[in-house]
C-alpha cells in the first residue's frame, strides 16, 4: 500500500519526490493509524503456524523410522548427556533422562539453558549435576549407532516434546546406588535402571 500525502507530488514529480512525499505521507499517518489500514487477516496467513506436537511412541522400530536430524548447540548438548547417562537404556528410559533436563530448564532452581543445565557445576569437585562432566574421562563419542539414536531422542525433545513419563521429575540416579538425597524427595517414576525424583511431587511409580 502506498500512502501519500495529498497534493503533495504533482504529475511531473521526479523519483525522488515520490520517495520524499510517500515519507513524508507515512509520517502524517501515524503508527496507530498506520496499523489500523491493514489487513489483519493478511496478517494472520503470514505468521508461522503453531508445530503440531509430535506424537512419541517409546519403541525402538518408531524412532528408527525418525529422520536423522541437524542439532542445534542446544539440541546438541542434550544429546551428549543423553549418550554418556543413558545410551545403554531403552527408548523409553532415554526419553525419561530428556524428561529431567528439560524439566530443570523450566525450574527457577537451575540454569535456564539445556547446556546451561548439563554442565552446571563441571570442574568443581563433588560439584557437577551430572558424572560424566566431572569423572575425568574425555568424553568421546565412540559408538556412532548409539549416538545416532540418542541423537533423535534429543531433537524431539529441544523441539517441544511431551513429558508424560517422569511425572514433574528433575533427579534421578540409578538403581545400584542409593544417594543420601533420595530419601529427602519424592519418587516419580522407576524406568528401566532409574529412579527418578522430585521435591514437590506425590510418591508414586511407573
Amino acid at each position: 500500500m502506498l500512502l501519500v500525502a495529498a497534493g503533495a507530488v504533482s504529475a511531473e514529480g521526479t523519483v525522488t519526490d515520490i520517495a520524499s512525499a510517500e515519507k513524508s505521507g507515512l509520517a502524517s499517518v501515524g503508527e496507530v493509524k498506520l496499523a489500523s489500514l491493514l489487513d489483519a487477516e493478511a496478517i494472520s496467513d503470514v505468521r508461522p503456524k503453531a508445530r503440531k506436537p509430535v506424537s512419541i511412541e517409546y519403541t525402538q522400530s518408531w524412532l528408527s523410522k525418525q529422520a536423522r536430524p541437524q542439532l542445534g548447540a542446544q539440541a546438541a548438548c542434550l544429546a551428549e548427556a543423553l549418550y554418556f547417562e543413558a545410551r545403554g537404556e531403552s527408548v523409553k528410559g532415554q526419553f525419561a533422562v530428556a524428561e529431567v533436563i528439560l524439566n530443570r530448564v523450566d525450574s527457577p532452581a537451575f540454569p535456564d539453558s539445556i547446556c546451561g543445565v548439563i554442565h552446571q557445576g563441571t570442574g568443581k569437585r563433588y560439584g557437577c549435576q551430572f558424572t560424566y562432566t566431572c569423572d575425568g574421562h574425555p568424553e568421546v563419542i565412540s559408538e556412532k549407532a548409539a549416538y545416532a539414536r540418542v541423537s533423535k531422542v534429543a531433537a524431539i525433545m529441544a523441539k517441544g516434546g511431551a513429558r508424560p513419563l517422569t511425572n514433574g521429575a528433575t533427579y534421578y540416579h540409578t538403581a545400584h546406588v542409593s544417594p543420601s538425597w533420595a530419601r529427602k524427595f519424592s519418587r516419580t517414576a522407576s524406568i528401566g535402571v532409574h529412579r527418578f525424583y522430585s521435591r514437590h511431587t506425590r510418591l508414586s511409580s511407573n
